[in-house]
């Protein structure tokens, strides 16, 4: 299975990978807007707040994920973090992984698949998990229909898109203002469960 390289990806992602024994990450796929490889969904305050990575590509052309770099002209690594802070500061275990997660938001990465790939290990480290990952060497289309470099996408419904996929309920920290958001980042997983995450994870994912 081949995978693509997300942003702080969604449980959907997460409840994937945690079942696997090594992880390839796709780098070959040509880059596409809007996609979980630039951005993530969070809760705030105000409800669903998505943060977004500016990114500097060749206009006019197809460019290849590899070559996708970050773009630092804006300071959107301290406007995320800082937007972390303000939604899970009160969660019950975001000072437990805040010192694992900020040197990504005071380092700059040149790509953006190296930033999502080292972003990737560490959150893994944090549930306990050291799985392998690697990038891929070419595109090869060889998941078939069960593709999740095609049906992870923030623009489909993940549950008509992934019938395999059945969020959990937990606790997040606005829900009484916004209701329960399915399906958010690992980061609102993991900030409002701490160590019960990785069996919400495998809950999630029907065998």
């Amino acid at each position: 299975m081949i995978y693509p390289a997300l942003y702080n990806g969604p449980v959907q992602y997460f409840a994937r990978l945690v079942r696997e024994e090594e992880i390839i990450l796709e780098q070959y796929d040509s880059y596409i807007k809007q996609t979980y490889r630039n951005r993530c969904n969070i809760m705030g305050p105000n409800g669903l707040l998505t943060l977004s990575i500016p990114v500097k590509r060749i206009r006019g052309t197809k460019n290849l994920f590899k070559d996708v770099r970050v773009d630092y002209d804006i300071p959107w690594n301290k406007i995320h973090w800082k937007s972390l802070v303000a939604s899970y500061a009160a969660s019950p275990f975001f000072e437990y992984f805040r010192d694992d997660l900020l040197p990504f938001y005071e380092k700059k990465f040149d790509f953006l698949v190296d930033l999502n790939a080292a972003l990737l290990y560490q959150t893994l480290q944090m549930m306990g998990l050291d799985i392998p990952i690697d990038l891929s060497n070419d595109f090869k289309d060889i998941n078939g229909d069960n593709d999740p470099r095609h049906f992870i996408h923030p623009k489909l419904d993940s549950r008509m898109a992934d019938p395999a996929f059945a969020p959990q309920a937990y606790h997040q920290v606005f829900e009484e203002k916004h209701g329960f958001l399915p399906n958010l980042s690992i980061l609102d997983l993991m900030f409002n469960e701490g160590p019960t995450s990785l069996l919400l994870l495998k809950n999630s994912l029907r065998t």
